[in-house]
């Protein structure tokens, strides 16, 4: 039984984000800790179809990329970090390229073996790389083996954390830094404190907090409410990005229908075969996310369908089984042969575009905590994330994260101490572990409903009740019982849902992803705003507003 780890950076999370930055710190001499919740590889990224975005075509230029970013984002992109990590996205390509990912390749006129580029909703130029239709997939078994084979990076699997410590809280100075956290062995229930010079969040997205979702077991913001509890600001939580197209089937969990397939020419059509986007943006299947999941909404609430239908039947066989053998075996597997029916889809809950403030290094309010990937806000996506620069961000910010831990960790700023031990002299087994299966069940049944696609002031206030309910449950147990995976999730997820709601009641406007029927048009009467939500500001047992 583990009673203490050191590391020189401790990093939470094996996505993409957490897996690169780990290897390039390695490289370059220091020693990382990574904690994965389960296997190394299972998180989001594992499970990303569509690729990366990045200028790599003839045709393509970094201001074309740049555009199409800032037109996604309604408004709300920051162009700093926009020009930052388009910029560096092909420098990023190219060194998976050189860890030995293999991207999809074909013969262009002159026979040249060149890398194949497909094109995605809001994209002008064919510029996402990918591996077929697996590239999370490629990319990350590509690193993972080099993360296992590296004699200075240490994985702990079957490993959650629990909380950062915060110095201040143990009157250590200086206090406004981060020393590692609390991390639980959930194959021995015991928790124990890893003590680290510098510690990185790269904990994915929060969108297991919806009923619906494309996203695995593992994104419940794990990342953005342990820094919030630790004092860091979040911001743009309001825009969660619901992928148009998951696979509309009873067994079919979680099972994405990448955004290629409709950048490959697939359209989306309703029962009775007749298509509907044009109706809702001229560029049709090719809008950005948001316009194309607020469209597949409309169409099913007005007729009361279950589902629309994504069509790409009009391809020959061999293109739809050469260019997504990943999807066309799937949907196989419920009796789909999408090479001769429509496929069934609903949008689900994706991506999570807001998250802890950093600057462009990953930097956040804590001393010697960073945060990267998409539990982290640059200010890139904006209001709406264009498709496939979620992986492009994890890689930039990755390589910037190691470039200045490189130049901090260097200098002794503190050394590293004995933490104290987890303290569970006052708590006993839990008696009832029932509460916290419904409990998990009741929040993301209602943040699907009043928190969702289409969001009324009614329907937020009404959640944030429910949540303010539960909060006052999972505290009370939290304090009583020894804890587990799922209560520390469920902590973790209801704090998160309840900032969401929050930034969501502060924005009075529809931008983006956040849509609400009470206030249906831009606000165009002064500069868009993030919204910016600070620790320690409350109301009663609520966030107070807090703009930036």
């Amino acid at each position: 039984m583990k009673s203490s780890y050191n590391a020189d950076v401790l990093v939470i999370g094996a996505g993409l984000a957490g897996l690169s930055l780990s290897l390039r710190l390695a490289q370059a001499g220091h020693q990382v800790t990574i904690l994965a919740k389960e296997k190394l590889t299972e998180g989001s990224s594992l499970y990303a179809q569509g690729g990366i975005a990045a200028v790599l075509g003839e045709h393509d230029s970094f201001d074309a990329h740049i555009r199409d970013t800032l037109d996604a984002g309604a408004g709300l992109c920051h162009t700093d970090a926009v020009d930052f990590i388009v910029r560096r996205g092909p420098d990023n390509v190219h060194w998976l390229i050189d860890q030995g990912v293999e991207f999809s390749r074909e013969n262009d006129a002159r026979g040249q073996r060149n890398f194949h580029l497909t094109r995605e909703g809001g994209h002008s130029h064919r510029r996402v790389i990918h591996a077929q239709d697996a590239t999370g997939r490629a990319v990350e078994n590509t690193l993972e083996s080099q993360v296992r084979d590296h004699a200075k990076i240490q994985v702990l699997e079957g490993h959650i954390a629990v909380d950062l410590i915060n110095a201040g809280k143990l009157r250590c100075e200086p206090p406004e830094r981060c020393l590692g956290a609390y991390v639980l062995d959930t194959r021995e229930n015991h928790v124990f404190p890893i003590a680290s010079r510098m510690t990185v969040l790269a904990t994915g997205g929060a969108s297991k907090s919806y009923l619906y979702t494309s996203n695995p077991d593992t994104s419940t913001g794990d990342g953005i409410a342990m820094a919030w509890r630790a004092g860091c600001r979040v911001s743009n939580l309001e825009f969660v990005q619901f992928h148009p197209t998951c696979l509309y089937h009873p067994h079919a969990k979680s099972f994405l229908i990448s955004e290629a397939v409709r950048g490959e020419g697939a359209r989306l059509v309703l029962p009775d075969g007749s298509s509907f986007m044009s109706q809702h943006d001229p560029r049709g299947e090719l809008a950005p996310r948001d316009i194309v999941a607020r469209a597949i909404d409309y169409e099913m609430k007005r007729h009361g369908y279950d589902c629309v239908y994504l069509d790409i039947t009009h391809k020959s066989p061999e293109f739809v089984k050469e260019h997504f053998p990943t999807i066309h075996k799937r949907c196989l597997s419920f009796g789909i042969d999408m090479t001769k029916q429509p496929i069934p889809v609903v949008p689900a809950a994706h991506y999570t575009c807001g998250g802890v403030m950093t600057d462009l290094c990953g930097r956040t309010d804590l001393q010697g905590l960073y945060t990267i990937g998409e539990s982290g806000f640059t200010g890139l996506h904006g209001a709406n994330r264009l498709a496939s620069n979620s992986l492009l961000e994890c890689l930039v910010l990755a390589e910037s994260a190691s470039r200045d831990i490189n130049d901090r960790i260097s200098a002794p700023v503190f050394e590293l101490t004995e933490l104290p031990a987890w303290d569970e002299s006052q708590v006993t087994d839990p008696d009832e572990q029932v509460v916290v299966s419904h409990n998990w069940e009741e929040l993301r049944r209602f943040m699907w409903d009043y928190v969702g696609i289409v969001r009324t002031t009614k329907r937020l206030r009404r959640a944030q009740r429910r949540i303010g309910l539960l909060q006052d449950e999972i505290r009370e147990y939290y304090v009583n019982f020894k804890i587990n995976d799922d209560l520390i999730e469920l902590r973790n997820l209801v704090m998160v849902s309840e900032l969401i709601v929050q930034s969501a009641l502060n924005r009075k406007e529809s931008r983006g992803l956040h849509f609400t029927l009470d206030f249906p048009a831009l606000d165009e009467s002064s500069h868009p705003q993030d919204t910016v939500l600070v620790p320690g500001n409350f109301v009663g047992s609520h966030l107070a507003p807090v703009w930036q």
